[in-house]
């Protein structure tokens, strides 16, 4: 498909049913993208459950031996398969040597984390030296803001989307308070036009020009969880800064999703788990970013042993050496069995690159786009036939992997008929279903089971009870 580098995803899909010589919905067009995939290798980096395996299941609707349609990524990652073997090791060295894993063995325990850090640096297109892995998402996000919002009488305002993941609008609540600022006055929540579902970049900006010189902190999400809109964060930054803002993001949605420059667009501060596309497993060890422009400015509010110089931690003088930029924000050693999975899931990154995965996760995204498109779209001439709609942008520039679909038909029915047939996805409340082909692992033959299934679960969804 070299010679359809630079076409439309849409145009790629047609001329490769073309070549096949069949319907876009046929699955031949996803046997060939299979057999031509680059990436297809990495799949078997991974543990995929079996349908038989996954509680819901229904063995009398599916084939329980197959693998499931694994498309929730975005919530939960899959286990890499040296994941295990990783920690035994440390389990093992624990075992034999005890206190002496500290400083022996593949991975030391007194700093472990800092091998990995160049890894997930080239994921989130920073300088290794600008990251730091560290706690959970909400811990780093507080420590941040700690450093960066620092509100004053005229300037004392935090900009973010409405309906922002609940503890993103959480802890920046809690930062306004405990600046001595009330969030009804201090918390400025975007929302999209009347009628739309995700915020236009031109609203976003229009708001940072009208009232940024009252905007202290501008801070979004890279990826909104709930629609999956991908928000211009290179724009967004630049508009800040011209008004005097810090700009920030929350990466949950975006770190191993979609192609970062964190450093070269200049962003301040961001955060981000590793337990969606990055793989680390559930509650896995998280990742922070400060831009090296601060190195010397902006400093840690609280402190730990673990942000003093590790030539003369233990020391123990009590007099803080702090270590340069993110890794001074460092407070307490990071627990050994985090950092195996998160080094099994880098060391597949590192086996491509976040260029390659994003070009394959636009054709793949586009693919499940069309597919659900040429099934399930509202039919004006068969009004009672249910139907989907996609939330999510259709530009692939302003999305993900994740679709973010809603049904004419109760959703809790649509999701737990596709659970029976062993499709793993998400369903979030009021009214989403949101589905990820990962290009880690995920294949152009998921999507087109996962639309086969997605039909069979809207047709049993309808049928009385």
């Amino acid at each position: 498909m070299d010679q359809l580098t630079g076409a439309s995803p849409r145009h790629v899909l047609e001329a490769v049913a073309g070549r096949v010589g069949c319907d876009l919905t046929s699955g031949e067009v996803a046997s060939y993208l299979d057999e031509h995939d680059e990436l297809r290798h990495l799949r078997e980096q991974f543990l995929i459950p079996k349908v038989a395996d996954l509680p819901p299941s229904d063995l009398s609707l599916v084939n329980g031996s197959q693998d499931c349609v694994y498309f929730v990524g975005n919530s939960l990652g899959l286990q890499p398969k040296s994941a295990e073997g990783y920690l035994r090791q440390e389990m093992e060295k624990w075992a034999k040597i005890g206190i002496h894993g500290h400083m022996q063995g593949e991975r030391p325990w007194a700093w472990a984390e800092n091998n990995l850090e160049a890894l997930m640096a080239n994921i989130v297109g920073a300088k290794p030296e600008e990251v730091a892995l560290m706690n959970g998402l909400t811990v780093n996000l507080h420590l941040l803001l700690l450093s960066f919002y620092k509100p004053t009488a005229t300037r004392h305002k935090i900009l973010m989307e409405d309906k922002a993941f609940p503890s993103d609008h959480y802890t920046v609540e809690s930062q306004i308070r405990l600046k001595g600022y009330d969030p009804e006055e201090s918390m400025v929540c975007l929302s999209p036009r009347t009628g739309e579902e995700t915020l236009r970049t031109e609203d976003i900006l229009e708001v940072i020009a009208q009232e940024g010189e009252s905007i202290a902190v501008v801070m979004f999400s890279g990826v909104q969880y709930y629609t999956g809109q991908l928000f211009d964060m290179a724009a967004i930054t630049e508009a800040g800064h011209d008004k005097g803002c810090y700009v920030g993001f929350d990466c949950a949605h975006a770190a191993g999703n979609v192609e970062l420059k964190l450093h070269d667009w200049g962003v301040d501060f961001a955060c981000w788990c590793s337990y969606k596309y990055i793989n680390a497993g559930a509650g896995g060890l998280a990742g922070a970013f400060l831009h090296e422009k601060h190195t010397d400015t902006v400093q840690p509010a609280l402190m730990g042993w673990w942000g003093h110089v590790i030539e003369t931690r233990f020391d123990m003088t009590n007099v803080m050496e702090l270590q340069p930029g993110i890794s001074g924000f460092r407070l307490s050693n990071q627990p050994i069995l985090l950092v195996c999975p998160l080094q099994a899931s880098l060391e597949v990154f590192n086996m491509t690159s976040m260029k390659a995965l994003r070009r394959k996760s636009v054709l793949l995204t586009a693919y499940l786009e069309l597919l659900i498109q040429c099934s399930y779209t509202r039919d004006p001439g068969r009004p009672t036939r249910p139907h989907v709609s996609i939330l999510t942008p259709s530009d692939p520039l302003q999305r993900g992997c994740q679709l973010s679909l809603s049904f004419s038909t109760p959703i809790k029915e649509v999701f737990h008929q596709l659970e029976k047939r062993g499709v793993a996805c998400d369903m979030r409340e009021p009214n989403v279903l949101r589905v990820a082909p990962v290009p880690l692992y995920n294949s152009f033959s998921d999507v087109h089971r996962f639309v086969k299934l997605l039909g069979l679960a809207l047709a049993a969804s309808t049928q009385p009870q």
